[in-house]
Formats: structure tokens, sequence, C-alpha cells
């Protein structure tokens, strides 16, 4: 029963973090012509700053213990990259399907988690997560005449390192790490990291711009809290595929806000994708 709840959490959680994630993603697509490397660091900036009050309010250290370094660095590198990959296809595709390529990360994280922490899927698990990849491929439209090609690709190796980084996320949380201090690790990270490029090459902003960039962070700190707490509460081979919902979200928000209407293959494949969510809920649903 203990091991139910806390799968339902950890399936609730996701779902909360897929909508501040649509948000975000939203924020940043609305945010217009600044350079990707901009956009990150005021993402990331505010983040850590929503992170830092939680640090200190539990009076936690700053610099991190020996034995947690390396899994940090490389959460933090490897989100970092996801998120440079993202932003860019933001910037050239409509949000659902910038999202969603995006969303190959629940995927990557079952592979990594294997291999990490062997957290071996099963046959049914890996059948849906398959699946969930042919969806994603309808999206994808690999083609060498699809304009479309370059910043789809950035979006599917974003989703694979942002896949990475959760397997991290979840290989930390089990050994005792704190995931505020893992939200706050990766958005400082993030944010020395974009402050050389944006010394160099500064685009000035609207008021309309720098505000939506403050939402975007305040929006990814709510996604990375609720992502982090979810891996820490249940294994990426059970959780992981409800991170799909961004999807939904990510659609809705942009019809709403940028009448975005996807045409008939990502429609596909975001129906391939829904029902392998489902499917996997219900399996949870019985072996639970």
């Amino acid at each position: 029963m203990e091991n139910k709840k806390q799968l339902y959490k950890a399936i609730l959680l996701i779902m909360t973090s897929a909508f501040c994630f649509a948000v975000m993603n939203l924020c940043v697509s609305l945010s217009g012509d600044v350079p990707v490397i901009q956009k990150s660091f005021f993402r990331n900036f505010f983040a850590m700053l929503i992170a830092s009050v939680t640090m200190i309010k539990n009076k936690h250290y700053l610099i991190p213990k020996k034995g947690e370094r390396s899994g940090l660095m490389m959460r933090s590198a490897a989100g970092f990259l996801g998120m440079l990959g993202n932003y860019y296809a933001l910037s050239e595709l409509r949000v659902a399907d910038a999202s969603l390529l995006n969303k190959m990360s629940p995927f990557f994280a079952i592979l990594f988690s294997a291999l990490l922490l062997r957290e071996s899927p099963n046959r049914t698990q890996i059948i849906c997560i398959m699946t969930a990849f042919v969806g994603a491929m309808f999206v994808l439209k690999p083609s060498f005449q699809n304009s479309e090609l370059i910043p789809s690709c950035a979006g599917f190796f974003g989703g694979a390192a942002a896949g990475l980084a959760y397997a991290f996320v979840r290989k930390l949380t089990s050994g005792g790490t704190k995931g505020y201090y893992i939200v706050f690790f990766f958005s400082a990270f993030s944010t020395l990291f974009s402050a050389p490029a944006l010394i160099f090459s500064y685009s000035q902003m609207t008021t309309q711009q720098l505000l939506l960039l403050i939402g975007a962070g305040t929006a990814a700190a709510g996604g990375q809290f609720a992502i982090t707490a979810s891996y820490s509460y249940a294994p990426a081979k059970e959780v992981s595929i409800y991170d799909y919902s961004q999807i939904i979200f990510a659609g809705m928000l942009g019809f709403v806000f940028k009448s975005e209407i996807p045409d008939i293959y990502s429609f596909i494949g975001y129906f391939i994708i829904i029902s392998a969510a489902l499917v996997m809920f219900l399996y949870n649903k019985r072996r639970t």
C-alpha cells in the first residue's frame, strides 16, 4: 500500500512538473528573437534565486560534499546542454512539437537509469517506451527535405541530454542529496556557464521579453522541484512516461496564446504517445 502511495505521489508530481515546463516553454517561445544563451541565463538566474530561498531556510551547505560532486556536475552539464537544444527548437518550431521532442527525455531516462542504477525496465515498459518513440518520429518527420530538420534534431538530442540529467537526479536523491540543492546547483551551474556569452553578445530586451523570461525562470523552478521530488519517490521506468503529459499542456497553451495548430502527422504522434502513456498507467496500476 505504501509503495502504491509513493507511486501516485510520483505521478502527480511529474505531471505538475510537465505543466510547469509547458508554461516555461511558452514563455521562452513568446520571448521572441532573444539569443538562446541569453534566454538560458535569465531562466536559470531567477530559478537560482528561488532555490536559494529554500537553501537559506534549511541552512543547507553551499559547497557540495565530496561524494556528490561528480553526480551534480554530470546532472548539471547534461541538463544545460538539454536546455540549449530545447530552447533552439522552441525558437524554430511550434511549442507543442518542440516540447514533444524534448520529452524524449523519459525514454532516455529509463535507458540511462538502467545503466547507472540497474533499474531495468521489463518487456511491457520497453514496448510502451518504444511506442512513444515511434510517436515522436511522426512529429520529428525526419527528411533531408524537411526545413525544420536541424531544430528538430536539436530538440531530440536535447531530450536525450535531459534524460541523462534525470537519471542522475534519481541517483543523487537515492543517495540522500536534497532535491532543492540539486535544483540550486543546476541553476547556478547554468547561470555561470551562460554569463560569459551574455557579456560579449548581450541583446537589448523589451520589458515584455524580460517579464516573460522571469516567468520562464519561475515556472522552471517549479518544474525542477516537482520532477526532482518525483524521481525520489519512484524509479524512472514507472513514472517517466507521464512526463509526456507536457505535450498536451503545450498544445493547449500554444493554441490559446499563439494560435498554433499542429499538422496531421503531429496529431498522430500525440495520439500514439498518449496511448502508450495510458497503457503504462493501467499496467503499473494492476502491477501495484
